[in-house]
């Protein structure tokens, strides 16, 4: 029997959907407050999710640690020791009242795929690392991608004097999650020791679900442009200026608001464009807004494009108060390139869904993920997992276990037939 049919062999008698879907639920039950999941960086139930991923991947056949940073790595030799990594991984923290499915279904189908090559006793030319990265999300110190960029060796240090909302800094959080801040450059890999980083991630967006597909190849992670916009018109009384002198501030907002979405709607390449928060002062019923904040996020699958949508939306913010009279301040607070997959690993992820007896359809990316970070030190790939709705970042996001399942066995098939950059013909 060849190597690849012996592959094709394990797949055959592999059963995993319902075995990751137990374990997401697991996983899910650690969290701030039962019924509203929400487990947060360097939080106690952070810690605990931290201690049972690592028992996982023990039991999977794996060595284990957490690393400077809080990362959860585990480690499968090769037929050899000390082989360099395919690396597969996502995040174990999550938004507040999330969904348990954005980032765990990566890192719990990776562990269950090394467990199943391990319960085969089957070792690989290369040895499979898996990484459950400890901060993806940004949410207690507004900076994504943390444990990302300290294993790619990004980590930016003048973080650690970041506060979350309570006072405490991230140098002191790490040091009471039992690690040492003065360390976190530990944690950042060389290049030569990865062959590749592929991650499995539920869409989060309909996409799949439209074409009746229970997975996809990712093209490209679509960079992301975050801007904070403050107008500041003149406060008054609402029942005593009248409308054809007001300078409201909040009116003017909504203008700028609804230019954006009709801008990004009559866009024919992919653009989106979300106002997410806005904040209106002094904030009572009965006097007109002096002064508004708001949020501006646009992406696009093109760095270019991109960038051209954000020159003109701005330059219709500026129309806007301009003829509003009120005075404008814009501030760029985010910005991250666009991540192409690699052509010779994308098409690995497509021959294995291919052989599943599926379509092998791209898509983007529109969220950002760790492969945004990982790009520094290898070539990224991903395969999307059609999840309910296209909803996530909500309690219904949802995957059903024959999905899980038939990703779980792509990225099986993957790793069986997994052809290095400088051995693929």
């Amino acid at each position: 029997m060849s190597k690849t049919e012996a592959g094709i062999a394990g797949l055959q008698t592999a059963s995993l959907g319902d075995g990751i879907v137990g374990r997401i639920n697991e996983l899910a039950a650690i969290s701030e407050s039962p019924g509203h999941l929400t487990r947060i960086f360097l939080t106690e139930q952070h810690r605990a999710a931290a201690e049972l991923i690592l028992r996982w991947m023990r039991d999977a056949g794996m060595r284990a640690h957490l690393d400077a940073i809080g990362n959860v790595c585990g480690r499968y030799e090769g037929e050899r020791p000390g082989l360099p990594c395919l690396m597969l991984g996502s995040h174990y923290d999550t938004v507040r009242d999330a969904g348990k499915w954005d980032g765990p279904l990566g890192l719990v189908t990776a562990i269950a795929c090394v467990g199943d090559l391990n319960g085969r006793g089957k070792r690989l030319p290369f040895a499979i690392e898996v990484t459950g990265f400890a901060d993806e999300e940004g949410i207690r110190f507004a900076s994504t991608l943390l444990g990302s960029r300290a294993v790619a060796g990004t980590f930016d240090e003048s973080v650690l004097g970041t506060k979350d909302r309570a006072g405490t800094s991230m140098r002191d959080a790490l040091t009471t999650f039992g690690l040492d801040p003065e360390h976190i450059g530990a944690a950042a890999r060389a290049r030569r020791e990865l062959h590749a980083y592929l991650e499995l991630h539920i869409e989060q967006g309909p996409v799949l679900e439209q074409e009746n597909l229970p997975v996809g190849v990712v093209t490209a992670i679509s960079g992301a442009t975050r801007l904070a916009v403050s107008m500041t018109g003149m406060a008054g009384h609402a029942g005593t200026v009248p409308m054809a002198l007001r300078r409201d501030a909040l009116a003017g907002a909504a203008e700028c608001i609804v230019a954006i979405e009709e801008f990004c709607r009559t866009d024919r390449g992919g653009l989106v464009g979300t106002v997410g928060y806005i904040n209106a002062m002094p904030g009572a019923t009965n006097v007109i807004p002096g002064q508004v904040s708001f949020t501006i996020d646009m992406r696009a699958a093109s760095d270019a494009h991109r960038k051209m949508a954000v020159a003109d939306v701005v330059r219709r913010i500026e129309k806007i108060a301009k003829r509003r009279e009120l005075a404008l301040q814009i501030d760029v607070t985010h910005e991250n390139r666009t991540v192409p997959c690699a052509p010779w690993l994308k098409a690995q992820v497509a021959e294995a869904i291919a052989a599943e007896g599926f379509r092998a359809f791209e898509l983007p990316s529109g969220a950002g993920h760790d492969g945004m970070a990982m790009i520094d030190i290898a070539d990224v790939a991903m395969v999307f997992v059609r999840c309910r709705g296209g909803i996530s970042h909500h309690p219904d996001e949802y995957v059903e276990s024959a999905d899980a399942d038939v990703g779980a066995r792509v990225l099986l098939r993957v790793i069986e037939n997994f052809r290095p950059r400088d051995k693929v013909g």
